[in-house]
């Protein structure tokens, strides 16, 4: 497995550890409230954990049918991606 393959797996992987937490705290937060705010955020949430799970499976499994020059601007999404999704973690903690 090349290296670029490897760090975009890796933070799709991080991306989907952050989801899967996000999505705890939402089901605890609905199963207190009742309200529906949580479960949209929930189904959101799962919506990107299945993008991750897919694009992860994607770069382990289909990387010669990648064109390698493309490989950076994926990884510079899925990065904005994770920083997005620890800011969201963060405000939801808080």
């Amino acid at each position: 497995m090349e290296s670029t393959s490897l760090v975009l797996s890796v933070v799709s992987i991080a991306n989907m550890g952050i989801l899967g937490l996000l999505i705890c705290i939402f089901g605890k937060m609905y199963g207190k409230t009742r309200a529906q705010l949580p479960l949209g955020m929930i189904v959101v949430a799962g919506m990107l954990f299945l993008h991750n799970v897919i694009g992860g499976f994607a770069y382990f499994s289909m990387e010669e049918i990648f064109s390698h020059e493309i490989f950076p601007y994926m990884l510079g999404v899925g990065i904005a991606e994770l920083a997005g999704l620890i800011i969201f973690l963060k405000i939801t903690l808080d």
